[in-house]
């Protein structure tokens, strides 16, 4: 499933992570791939020492905790510390690859898999040319480039790229998750349940829950109970 979610930081969080990437010295993006997407992977990276990495991704992970969209379509049990990358110049694309399958948080030998991959996006599309994220996935190939600020959320495993960037620099985050439901196929029923269950109570708003919506409530925890991974 690619989900976008439309505006995770607010205008002020963007202009100041903007601020920040753009005030930064930034390092050879080989330093976090592995040895298949080395080969193709010719961007600048944020290095983890980076006064601004802090500042940064507590950016970000204000940004996820809000969004109730994000956690029904991830139901993340770990998040990664999220990355953060420059495109431009002569390091302006990523060629097709795949996500690693478990990674570790720098510094650390604490095993994480990779059920999700997202990237938030801090430049606006008018401020460069090229750089669409291109996701292949069972319905075909997804570009994708999105207004500053949104986020889009895929599956780990699908092979994907960034198209060269032929003007301007594009600024954006990434991050990977393990979620709670390691399937995708039990992630996106719990999905649509838990968005039929949304609408319906937005349809009654002014009225306690209906037994309809109670029971399928119960339903929604009953099968996270079931499929859940803790």
């Amino acid at each position: 499933m690619l989900l976008q979610i439309p505006d995770l930081l607010s205008p002020e969080q963007i202009q100041r992570g903007r601020a920040l990437l753009q005030a930064a010295n930034w390092a050879d993006g080989a330093i976090t791939a592995g040895r298949q997407s080395a080969q193709v992977k010719r961007n600048r990276q944020l290095p983890e020492a980076a006064p601004q990495m802090a500042e940064l991704r507590n950016l970000v992970m204000d940004g996820l905790s809000r969004s109730a969209l994000f956690f029904s379509a991830a139901l993340p049990r770990n998040i990664l510390p999220p990355l953060f990358n420059c495109y431009t110049g002569d390091a302006n694309f990523f060629g097709k690859h795949v996500d690693n399958a478990v990674r570790s948080p720098a510094g650390s030998a604490e095993q994480v898999r990779t059920d999700l991959s997202a990237t938030l996006f801090f430049s606006a599309p008018e401020d460069y040319d090229g750089g669409e994220l291109v996701i292949e996935d069972t319905f075909g190939s997804q570009r994708v480039k999105l207004p500053a600020g949104h986020l889009i959320l895929y599956p780990s495993s699908s092979l994907h790229r960034v198209e060269p960037v032929t003007r301007g620099a594009r600024l954006a985050s990434f991050l990977w998750m393990q979620s709670l439901v390691r399937e995708p196929e039990r992630r996106r029923l719990l999905f649509d349940l838990d968005m039929a269950i949304l609408g319906l109570r937005q349809q009654q708003a002014d009225v306690a829950d209906s037994a309809e919506v109670v029971r399928l409530t119960a339903c929604y925890h009953n099968l996270l109970r079931m499929w859940a991974e803790v």
